[in-house]
């Protein structure tokens, strides 16, 4: 307490010198007063009084010092002396100070905006209490170890040998509770609960209804969470009963968006899939959901309900049928409790319940659940909970960390610039720090002055570049959308104190290592020579700003490169031949089924839509299919090929497709063999097929493919195949073709669900948006109509993330350019500027102003070029590393190369534009001060000294 005193009256007596001086000197005079009085009361005259007072007091300057050294922080008082000196010094030369925050303001400000996304995505804690104690539950198990009924791809990272998930069945999951139920006080949670997405909710607010996101959760959801309603109250484990009235608690963004931050809303009704469910809470508006970091459900409701509300859909299973693995499991550790410790205490019960669960074999060489190996049992896993199920955090981490190394090289590009500046400022005050040392001053507090300078510069740019990134993050947002990669939809970027404290670090960090070396090399002198050295001494440029400038260039054409790799990716995708006509085609997606639609009145329906749209103005076809083309949807089935059985058959898959009789037509899709699909082709006909060519070619290569027979394995149906069609592409346009077999929608009963519907219009598609609309509404107003656009809109959407690492590598690239351009300007200016002398006496000789020009051009061309030379090798270098076996061929380099299409990693195209616009660039930067060094008059030169 006393050193906390102490420390307190130290900062105060900073801030009040002048009182403080004051009131030192009123006491020391007082103190010789008295003494001299004392003196002169002792016989001695007043002179000699005063004289002995003094003697005896000692240096009343050094009495003084030591009393502040006392009364204030030295050190602290040191630094701001060396801050007062260094802006001084920065306002004498304003253009390489104001060179020099700028470029490290875009470095730091394109990493502050980037890392905001990096808090957003992969660090933002759960806004529930102690979010640290909350776990997730995984599993992994042998490939041997097989499941049926899964929905969703929670994939967990776990040898390839292994097969991981963190999805779980309904059954499964209440075993595992009732196990730690049981557990009672010797259990490490204190609760488990489970979550599962419900996707594509038909909801109905007044008369408009629309399609929203929700999850099904157990009573303990909201418990386990600690997490308390804004309004209203929480789901309980009484509402999560079978008869229980079916209650929703809101999302705060959907109760302001949909019901206008209505404070009334609680116990109004609210219809989802034309089931009614009453309001009993509003989440909290920093609570966006626990699931995965893209989807942020609209709705909760108890999981007893899902079934009321999913009908015959249901995932939770029934006595007879069991459910899907579908749920998400997390759970809260009591206080002193591990992760494995909880892990250890439910691994057996979930183990005997997941080997119940597994279903019988199918084929000879399958095993039975007591022929598996303990290698291959299924086993637990436990990870953090505290930013909610971590595993589509992890597929966003590869893309968010490549983009944040590519920001990093921004900042080392900038960083090279600030310590280019500093040399040449070194280089400048050679003579002041020559005179300093003269006169005693230390090496190491001269360091300390030049790097003080170097810190304040480098927050300076930190303090500019935060501006930069409150622009750079709305950019980041406004370049993103669903189909990018970069940002799931609905997050949001702060500047938050997290993303401050780093560009603190960042600025400091910075400001420390680039300014050690000019500061260490600025004090490194030879005093003699030094000192008999003119202020204007010519000097060539270092070794050092050299290297730095070749780093600049190396590192600005692997940018560059990048970038130019990905525009001829997004090129080539352009390009790509889809198969079908995707000119005036209107799009939209209906899902009847999500408002009660099935069987034959759901074959009604359709029916009587296509009868309006047939014949609505503006149409010349319509039709549909179950899935829609190129939006990164897909359909699949295992099936058997004429003469093969279930036990002994290999694996086969096609891709699946269900359409309307006219589909072919609509899409232009031409037929090479056999007949199309017509209207008779119904329920009470031959079961039919068509295939494309690949499936031909792959299962009936140099056969008669009309009139074979095949057989799906999942629901033992046999169809014919009466007609051959060419390739189209499917999910993307990067795919390779694959098998695809065609299905008339009239012989898929309950197969029949949500389609896409694809019309051909005689005009502009979105013209007929709003009469489509209406043709549906005057149908069944309560039927909503979504994903509307045209197929060029949705085919162009799928090729967002080339789009976003084109613009972004472009973006960033370029502005390494500008960088490095900034960088080869200011150290030639200089380098210029120190050279006066010279060039004036080359010119006094007879030098012509092309001599000049070609002089200073080439002193930085030849950097640029040897740049070029290392980027090339650095490139090259990069590639082998990444295909060799210390990063995974399998990993890193499948990574890369997924991401290109049609274009090597060493293309040599892009590598000679992108060095000629270098070249270019260079030869601008180069040029600006040749020309000012061919202006110099020789006999000004002469007398610059």
């Amino acid at each position: 307490m006393s050193r906390l005193r102490t420390f307190l009256f130290r900062l105060r007596g900073m801030f009040r010198k002048r009182s403080l001086e004051q009131e030192l000197a009123d006491e020391i005079l007082s103190h010789l007063q008295m003494q001299t009085d004392d003196l002169e009361r002792q016989g001695l005259d007043p002179d000699e009084a005063r004289y002995a007072a003094l003697r005896k007091f000692g240096g009343v300057e050094q009495v003084k010092e030591t009393y502040r050294e006392r009364r204030g922080l030295p050190f602290l008082e040191i630094f701001l002396r060396d801050l007062g000196y260094g802006a001084r010094m920065l306002r004498r030369s304003p253009i390489i100070s104001m060179v020099a925050i700028m470029s490290l303001a875009l470095g730091i400000g394109a990493n502050t905006a980037l890392f905001s996304v990096v808090d957003a995505v992969l660090l933002k804690t759960l806004s529930v209490d102690a979010p640290d104690r909350l776990l997730v539950f995984e599993w992994q198990a042998g490939r041997s170890f097989r499941t049926t009924g899964m929905s969703g791809t929670s994939n967990v990272n776990v040898p390839a040998d292994m097969r991981g998930l963190s999805l779980f069945r309904y059954d499964i999951f209440k075993k595992m509770q009732q196990r730690q139920i049981d557990a009672g006080v010797e259990s490490s949670l204190s609760d488990l609960f489970a979550f599962g997405p419900i996707r594509d909710l038909t909801a109905k607010v007044g008369d408009q209804p629309e399609i929203i996101n929700g999850q099904a959760v157990s009573g303990n959801y909201f418990a386990g969470l600690k997490l308390q309603p804004s309004r209203g109250r929480a789901i309980t484990d009484e509402d999560d009963q079978p008869g229980a009235a079916p209650v929703v608690v809101l999302s705060n963004q959907y109760w302001q968006e949909r019901f206008g931050a209505n404070p009334e809303v609680i116990g109004q009704q609210l219809l989802l899939n034309k089931q009614s469910f009453t309001i009993i809470g509003v989440t909290p508006a920093a609570f966006t959901g626990t699931g995965q970091v893209d989807y942020q459900p609209s709705v909760t409701i108890p999981l007893a309900h899902e079934p009321f509300l999913q009908g015959e859909s249901s995932r939770l299973g029934t006595a007879g049928e069991p459910g899907v693995w579908w749920l998400n499991l997390m759970g809260r550790l009591k206080p002193g409790a591990t992760y494995e410790q909880a892990r250890e205490s439910l691994n057996g019960t979930f183990q005997r319940a997941a080997l119940e669960a597994m279903p019988q074999p199918r084929k000879v060489d399958q095993r039975t659940p007591d022929q598996l190996a303990p290698k291959d049992y299924p086993r637990l896993l436990t990870e953090s909970g505290s930013r909610g199920m971590p595993d589509v955090r992890k597929d966003y981490a590869p893309t968010i960390y490549g983009l944040f190394m590519v920001v990093a090289l921004v900042l080392l590009i900038a960083c090279a610039n600030l310590a280019n500046l500093l040399l040449a400022r070194a280089g400048l005050r050679g003579p002041e720090i020559s005179v300093r040392l003269a006169v005693g001053a230390g090496r190491w507090r001269l360091i300390r002055q030049l790097l003080t300078e170097s810190l304040l510069l480098s927050i300076l740019g930190g303090t500019v570049g935060v501006f930069f990134a409150f622009w750079g993050k709305n950019a980041l947002v406004a370049l993103t959308d669903k189909e990018t990669g970069l940002l799931p939809s609905g997050v949001e970027l702060s500047l938050n104190w997290r993303v401050l404290l780093f560009t603190l670090a960042v600025s400091i960090l910075t400001g420390f290592l680039f300014g050690l070396i000019p500061a260490w090399r600025a004090t490194s002198l030879d005093l003699t020579s030094s000192l008999k050295q003119s202020r204007r001494a010519t000097a060539s440029m270092s070794p050092l700003s050299k290297g730095l400038l070749i780093l600049q260039v190396a590192v600005s054409f692997i940018l560059l490169v990048g970038a130019g790799l990905f525009v001829k990716t997004l090129s080539n995708l352009q390009r790509v031949n889809l198969g079908f006509n995707q000119d005036n085609l209107l799009v939209f997606r209906l899902q009847p089924e999500a408002s009660g639609y099935k069987n034959q009145r759901l074959l009604q329906f359709y029916q009587q839509l296509f009868a309006r749209l047939d014949q609505s103005p503006g149409v010349r076809s319509a039709t549909f299919a179950r899935v829609g083309l190129i939006a990164n949807e897909n359909w699949f089935n295992d099936f058997l090929l004429p003469g093969e059985s279930e036990e002994t058959a290999a694996d086969h898959e096609m891709m699946r497709q269900m359409v309307r009789e006219n589909y072919f037509a609509t899409m232009e899709i031409p037929f090479l063999q056999g007949r199309g699909f017509t209207a008779n082709d119904d329920g009470h006909s031959p079961l039919v097929a068509i295939v494309n060519k690949t499936f031909v070619d792959q299962y009936f290569p140099e056969q008669e493919v009309l009139g074979k027979h095949i057989r799906f394995l999942n629901g033992n149906r046999e169809v014919e195949i009466v007609g051959v069609v060419a390739d189209t592409k499917y999910e993307s346009q990067r795919e390779e073709i694959k098998p695809l077999l065609y299905t008339p929608w009239q012989q898929e009963g309950d197969t029949i669900g949500e389609m896409h519907f694809l019309v051909r219009t005689a005009g502009e598609p979105t013209a007929l948006v709003a009469s489509v609309r209406q043709l549906v509404r005057d149908l069944d107003n309560n039927l909503p109509v979504t994903q509307v656009g045209t197929q060029v809109a949705r085919t162009q959407a799928t090729l967002g993330k080339e789009r976003l690492y084109a613009r972004l590598l472009g973006f960033f690239g370029g502005l390494a350019l500008l960088l490095a351009a900034i960088g080869l300007f200011g150290v030639l200016a200089h380098s210029v500027n120190q050279r006066t002398k010279e060039i004036g006496i080359r010119m006094a000789f007879g030098a012509q102003v092309k001599n000049v020009l070609r002089l200073v051009i080439w002193q930085g061309m030849r950097l640029v070029l040897l740049g070029l030379g290392v980027g090339v090798l650095m490139g090259y270098a990069l590639k082998r590393l990444l295909e060799s076996r210390y990063f995974g061929p399998r990993t890193w380099q499948r990574q890369l190369t997924e991401q290109l299409y049609g274009v090597n990693l060493i293309d040599p195209l892009t590598l000679i534009v992108i060095g000629l616009l270098l070249i270019l660039v260079a030869l601008i930067a180069c040029w600006l001060p040749a020309r000012r060094a061919a202006k110099v008059d020789p006999l000004v030169a002469l007398r610059y000294e």
